[in-house]
């Protein structure tokens, strides 16, 4: 799978549960950090993430 398939679909993981795990944050922080880029369709799923979070859409669960 590349890695824009892979962050698209934790951003869509995300916003299916309506929560953003540390394990979710994780791997999309991991992804990030291996491709060294972020393409604009990446960019576009990750705003749209963190819009859903500040509308108060998407919960941020605290690592334990």
């Amino acid at each position: 799978m590349k890695g824009t398939a892979v962050i698209r679909h934790l951003v869509e993981k995300a916003l299916h549960f309506k929560r953003l795990t540390p394990d979710i944050e994780n791997e999309i922080n991991y992804e990030l950090t291996r491709l060294g880029y972020i393409s604009d369709v990446d960019y576009e799923a990750l705003e749209l993430l963190m819009d859903e979070m500040d509308a108060g859409r998407i919960q941020l669960v605290p690592s334990p």
